[in-house]
């Protein structure tokens, strides 16, 4: 037998690790290394917080999982504190970011279908997206790279430029449900949406009578300093995805929407066998107990503009090497001139820094919401480190 026992369709890289300690994750060999990239932006409290951890053992001790069957005190104490807190009026829990997109869909497409309007079933989505590795969502994103060997991909996708306004009004017709849109694109390249886009979209759904579909999946749960990245442009959607973040590490995810949005999911018309358990619900309490005030909001802000501040002095000291940096509070980007990937493996495998290639050529910057000064201090260290001894490939 030549398969390995975990189906590989990762590129496993050779950290292994097996304990975590506040922004440190520990490899079994003993080695530590500084995280900065939180599990793609998942472990927002970090690897040891003693409130989500707590939470998660108490419930566990109480209870872990029941039917959806039954009434969910947990989920509906969760689900009212993202409603208090958002523009959303009820919310539908997952267990992770792709299945969060895939009810975002499927609510879009039932505010049409409920009111009779069979044919209004195409979302307009947006080039260098992610939106998951499922059917749905890898036919939401036109990259070929996900969709080789899962031909033929589902229907009802249209795609257009990434911060095109004009694209996308000239994109409506007649079957058009929506728009489906990451506020800031993670995977893309942490390439935030202009203003004017955001907004012009918001006034094209309102003329048109279509839903606003945004995936916070990454960007979501006071990754940019908002609890939520639309707060950034003044606007409201109708659909929301969110995922990583919200269980600082624990599977959950949500679709958020406005009762408007949801008139279509009634009984029968969606459901998850683990969405919303107790053990979930309660990771993700800690987590809101955590980062829904002002107060942890404007820490994240601050210490976003500061990283911010201190990479666009240091990028000058290595002009060969990088282009510019952009992103919102603690999800930065750095692009490069040069491909981030081998960059990002020289972090991670000579100075200990754990960074997330993307798209774009862009090194993410993603570190747990709840870093300190040292660990500020540690990143600048080890970029500069591994900036001053990289041996740029010569081009093939």
């Amino acid at each position: 037998m030549s398969i390995t026992p975990l189906m590989p369709v990762y590129p496993r890289c050779g950290v292994r690790p097996v304990r975590g300690d506040h922004c440190h994750l520990i490899d079994e060999d003993g080695t530590r290394y500084l995280d900065f990239a939180s599990g793609i932006a998942v472990n927002l409290l970090g690897h040891s917080h003693e409130g989500l951890i707590g939470a998660i053992q108490r419930q566990a001790a109480t209870l872990m999982h029941v039917s959806n069957l039954y009434g969910s005190p947990q989920g509906e104490a969760l689900a009212q504190r993202l409603v208090d807190k958002t523009f959303a009026d009820t919310v539908f829990f997952t267990n992770s970011g792709a299945e969060a997109v895939e009810c975002a869909i499927k609510t879009a497409r039932a505010y049409h279908q409920a009111a009779g309007s069979e044919n209004r079933h195409e979302l307009i989505t947006f080039t260098s997206a992610f939106h998951g590795r499922t059917m749905a969502t890898i036919s939401a994103s036109n990259q070929e790279k996900m969709h080789k060997g899962f031909m033929p991909l589902l229907g009802g996708f249209k795609y257009v430029e990434f911060d095109d306004l004009e694209g996308a009004k000239a994109a409506i017709g007649p079957n058009t449900a929506g728009f489906l849109v990451e506020p800031i694109q993670g995977e893309g390249g942490i390439r935030p949406a202009s203003d004017a886009f955001m907004k012009g979209l918001r006034t094209l759904a309102d003329e048109n009578d279509l839903m606003l579909v945004l995936d916070e999946v990454q960007c979501g749960v006071a990754r940019t300093g908002k609890l939520y990245a639309y707060e950034h442009y003044g606007i409201e959607p109708d659909i929301l995805a969110t995922a990583k973040g919200i269980g600082g590490g624990f599977p959950l995810g949500a679709c958020l929407a406005t009762e408007k949005a949801a008139r279509g999911m009634g009984f029968g018309t969606h459901g998850s066998t683990y969405g919303g358990n107790p053990l979930a619900m309660a990771a993700g309490t800690a987590v809101m107990d955590a980062v829904a005030n002002d107060e942890f909001l404007a820490e994240v802000t601050e210490k976003g503009e500061r990283i911010r501040t201190r990479l666009e002095q240091f990028i000058g000291n290595y002009p060969d090497l990088f282009e510019l940096v952009r992103g919102k509070g603690l999800m930065l980007g750095l692009k490069m001139k040069v491909e981030s990937r081998p960059f990002f493996a020289h972090l991670r495998d000579n100075h200990q820094l754990l960074t997330v290639a993307a798209g774009d050529n862009t090194l993410r910057v993603l570190p747990p919401l709840v870093i300190g000064d040292a660990e500020i201090e540690e990143f600048f260290d080890k970029l500069s480190a591994g900036a001053a001894d990289y041996a740029v490939p010569e081009p093939a």
